[in-house]
């Protein structure tokens, strides 16, 4: 029979609960003793968490990773994503200074499936993927990775699935928890009406009743987090005779507080052995509000400024001088808003001795509003006789940080933190688009606001058979039906913003701007924003979000003149029927499963076809917007197989092989179809199809999920309870990978004449290249993961209390298609992950690295649309001190602990770069080190 050892959880928090020693906790199971056994032992914190991880890993018949609480309400780390991050195979993405996307095996959480107690999770996210750090830790009990997928997990990705775990208050005694903890963020904040500190307070209360058949647990936390940034965000990199040269660049400081609040709640009935009842509710309130306040101009060639190229190196300008351009003042503002709310209801009843039967339901909905305001200032309105002095400095290229500003060596910089002379107007022409609307002005617009909306919710419905046969060789047999129907929907609105004191009736030389003296202006000037960090000194700092809110500004509808705004507001919809069955087989050293999921989709989606027109009436350019659909219904078959081999008690070879899916983003499953028409008259006089007018892009309301064949083989040896040693080769065949093609598509029906051919031009090509997405990739990835958990008792008992976990993950993958090759999002070629440890008599230290290098991501680009980014590697490290004063000695203290952690200790930047030349850094980053004072206590 194969070796298994029990889950320490439940018993290990009834007996701390009840203050007692965990000895039937921890008893050895071996037939002789392993390494480091010992007849009664009080374990806590990272050890234990390690034990509750292991012993998931062992029982399992799949090749997983998993991550167990310390205690309930206590994860090794403040955030599951940090959690997961530190496991094999897996790395983590940090997005505004906080860990939230997960990659597993070179596969970004797009390519990962998310679960809650084995049901599917929504997000808060632009498409499938989770962002971890919404959920917080303390209602996780455990986390388990599956690195290889069985028939009974009815939600799959490439990279693997992720189930997240919540407490179940009948395998545990009576818990009464309060955790606190007191944040700071390293780097103080440079806007004045932000702050750097924060908080964290959660309780927990989990009991059964009578005689144990009633069980009851809710968790209540809420938060209010801090965070900073310093973002050096340039444009790129044009060509010029002497080389590349800096191109512009909107860089600046950003202050952020994220506020979140939770209500988790389970209820548990067994009245009898027969019938087992749970339900699950969890409600989730998220906002996260930021300010960006920075500078934005044109460089030495994308702006209308002189300059003078330095020193070249390899290609690359690296200094100069520029003058002639006027500087934009940012005070920009975002406010993410979201809401989760789940229910499950889940009933087991075992018929007989043999059969069991299973119902679960669920529904979830969650909501997205992402508010982002662009506020423009500056000398002035652009093209008035009010606008004043221009800029002029020096820049000098820095790696990594991208650029440094200085003095111009002859010319004197306008003061920026002076409220007499900023004043609130574009100092840009930037009003073309609502120039028709604002009486031909093309310096109307003074800020814009990106308004997308997101609505998702899931249903699902799940019936189970069971049947229990211990065999000589077929131990148990499972079939079910699996039912979810899921819609998202995106509306993508957006606004130009018009300031006070413009007035179309004026001269155009005339028009005003207010400056912040203004008795209209000054309520909303809160000081000054340093930006010493590149070089350009203090800049006036105001309440733009505020301004917006309180409709101080005009606000003209972008849907009117944008296409893009109707071509990316959509709804997608999946009905998936999944039938599947499997049987656990096991026979000597032998033993796993295989089975097979028949998986029927029927999918569809409603958008826009929206193209460039004209208002016959007014003559006036406009958005056309015609409704359209699309979809498609297909059955996909989904084999697996997963062998273990018990070569010993400790020692166990483990082989999987099955065909694995990931559905497409949302995004590209989108029905819309964007037409767009380029002015300028070499494009309209060209009959070169590549060198068009004419252009679209479209999403694919008919994409298939992408497919993969995957054989994994591992070996994995257990010498203690809290001592292994495993390495995994896996290979994942890709099939057919979804990529943009261009396809030359005739424009034909949606010529205007008299408008797309106006003036002197002779118009010569209705043909244009479209983009639109097919299923033409294939690739591979494959890796090998090393990973040991080594504490260091096995050498000594007077090391007792030290101990040392690693891994390191090394990968190889890509995507083809016609003699070209891409990078997989997620994929960082070297992955490393350290834990040190010291935990006895109550005393606790522990300092962890983790190491990535560069990889395929994506960032905001034009109205917050995501687009492709490379990302540099990253290093790392978190260090945690603690005190147990139960574990300690200290009776009347039993149950209160106290830590102090620090978060990115050595305050690792994150920096993109354009593919081409690393030295060409499109955006470095950097955030600070994060503090938490933190107490816990369990009654």
């Amino acid at each position: 029979m194969m070796y298994t050892k029990k889950l320490l959880l439940p018993s290990v928090i009834g007996c701390l609960a009840a203050g007692l020693p965990i000895t039937s906790a921890l008893a050895q199971q071996d037939a002789e003793p392993r390494v480091g056994a010992m007849e009664e032992v009080v374990v806590t914190g990272i050890r234990r968490s390690l034990m509750n991880a292991l012993a998931i890993k062992e029982e399992s018949s799949s090749i997983v990773e998993a991550v167990s609480a310390e205690d309930i309400g206590k994860l090794p780390d403040t955030s599951i994503a940090e959690s997961l991050a530190r496991l094999p195979g897996l790395a983590g993405e940090r997005v505004n200074g906080r860990t939230s996307g997960i990659s597993v095996r070179g596969f970004n959480e797009d390519y990962v499936a998310t679960t809650m107690n084995g049901r599917e999770l929504l997000g808060i996210g632009d498409n499938r993927g989770v962002e971890y750090d919404l959920y917080p830790s303390e209602i996780i009990s455990d986390a388990v990775v599956y690195k290889t997928p069985d028939a009974s997990l009815m939600n799959q990705g490439l990279g693997g699935v992720v189930d997240l775990r919540t407490l179940r208050p009948l395998e545990s005694d009576r818990i009464i928890n309060i955790n606190g903890n007191y944040e700071m963020n390293g780097m103080e904040s440079a806007n004045p009406d932000y702050d750097d500190t924060g908080h964290r307070l959660a309780f927990t209360y989990s009991d059964k009743f009578a005689q144990d058949t009633l069980g009851v647990a809710f968790t209540v936390a809420t938060m209010e987090s801090p965070s900073q940034e310093e973002n050096v965000r340039i444009w790129g990199y044009p060509e010029i005779e002497e080389g590349f040269i800096f191109g512009g660049h909107d860089s600046y400081v950003r202050s952020a507080t994220m506020e979140r609040d939770t209500v988790s709640g389970v209820f548990q009935w067994e009245p009898n052995q027969d019938l087992a009842i749970t339900v699950d509710a969890l409600y989730i309130d998220f906002l996260e509000s930021k300010v960006f306040r920075g500078i934005e101009e044109g460089g030495p060639v994308w702006s209308n400024a002189q300059y003078t190229p330095g020193e070249v190196v390899d290609g690359l300008v690296v200094n100069g001088e520029l003058n002639g351009f006027h500087s934009v003042i940012r005070n920009d503002g975002e406010d993410k808003e979201g809401e989760l709310t789940t229910f499950g209801f889940n009933a087991e009843y075992r018929i007989n001795d043999t059969w069991t039967a299973e119902v679960d339901i669920a529904t979830s909905e969650s909501t997205k509003d992402l508010i982002n305001i662009e506020s423009y200032s500056g000398t002035g309105r652009a093209g008035t006789t009010q606008q004043g002095a221009a800029s002029a400095r020096s820049w000098e290229q820095v790696y990594p940080t991208g650029v440094m500003f200085g003095e111009h060596s002859s010319i004197q910089m306008p003061d920026y933190s002076d409220p007499a002379l900023v004043r609130l107007a574009g100092p840009q022409t930037w009003g073309g688009a609502i120039a028709q609307r604002m009486g031909d002005y093309d310096n109307a617009q003074d800020g814009f606001v990106n308004y997308p909306r997101f609505e998702e919710d899931l249903d699902t419905l799940r019936l189970t058979a069971n049947a229990d046969l211990n065999g000589d060789f077929l131990q148990a047999l499972e079939f079910g039906l699996n039912y979810s129907d899921r819609t998202k929907s995106k509306v993508n609105y957006g606004a130009f913003l018009v300031a006070p004191g413009f007035d179309v009736e004026d001269a155009y030389e005339d028009q005003t701007a207010l400056a912040f003296t203004d008795p209209e202006l000054e309520p909303y000037y809160v000081g000054t924003t340093d930006l010493s960090f590149l070089g350009l000194g203090s800049m006036l700092a105001y309440d733009g979000v505020g301004m917006y809110r309180d409709e101080l500004y005009t606000e003209i509808d972008a849907t009117e003149f944008e296409t893009d705004r109707l071509g990316d507001t959509y709804s997608v919809t999946e009905e998936v029927l999944t039938a599947y069955a499997m049987a656990d087989f096991e026979t000597g050293i032998l033993s796993g499963n295989v089975g097979l999921q028949v998986v029927d989709t029927d999918q569809s989606s409603d958008g826009f076809r929206s193209q460039p027109g004209v208002d016959e009436e007014t003559g006036f350019a406009e958005v056309e917007a015609v409704p359209v659909s699309g979809g498609a219904d297909y059955i996909k078959v989904l084999p697996s197989l997963n062998m273990n081999f018990q070569m010993t008690d400790s020692q166990v070879v483990r082989f999987a092989t099955s065909k694995t899916i990931s559905r497409a983003r949302m995004d590209d499953m989108r029905a819309n179809t964007t037409i767009g028409f380029n002015f300028d008259d070499a494009r309209r006089e060209s009959d070169d199809p590549e060198f068009s007018a004419w252009n679209a892009n479209s999403g694919n309301p008919e994409l298939r999920p992408l497919e993969a064949i995957q054989t994994d083989l591992a070996y994995e040896y257990y010498f203690s309870d809290d001592g292994y040693l495993a390495a995994t080769w896996f290979y994942k065949d890709l099939l057919n990978w979804h990529l943009n093609t261009e396809v030359v598509r005739d424009f034909t029906p949606y010529f205007i004449a008299g408008y797309h051919d106006s003036g002197d031009v002779d118009f010569q090509s209705f043909s244009g290249l479209s983009t639109e997405l097919a299923e033409v990739g294939k690739g591979k990835v494959e890796g090998i993961e090393l990973h040991g958990s080594l504490p260091f008792y096995t050498f000594s008992e007077m090391l007792d209390g030290f101990g040392l976990v690693a891994s390191a993950t090394f990968l190889d993958g890509e995507i083809e298609n016609e003699g070209e090759t891409m990078r997989v999002p997620g994929l960082s070629e070297e992955i490393y992950q350290l834990t040190f440890f010291y935990e006895k008599n109550g005393f606790e230290f522990r300092i962890s690295g983790r190491k990535r290098d560069e990889f395929l991501s994506e960032g905001r680009g034009l109205s917050l649309a995501l687009e492709p980014q490379m990302r540099q590697g990253e290093e790392l490290w978190d260090a945690q001190i603690g005190y147990d004063f139960g574990a300690g000695g200290f009776q009347a203290l039993d149950g209160l602990s106290v830590t102090l952690q620090a978060q990115n200790l050595t305050d690792e930047d994150t920096v993109a770069f354009e593919d081409a030349d690393a030295r060409r850094i499109t955006s470095y980053q950097t955030f600070g080190a994060n503090y938490l004072l933190g107490v816990n206590y369990t009654f």
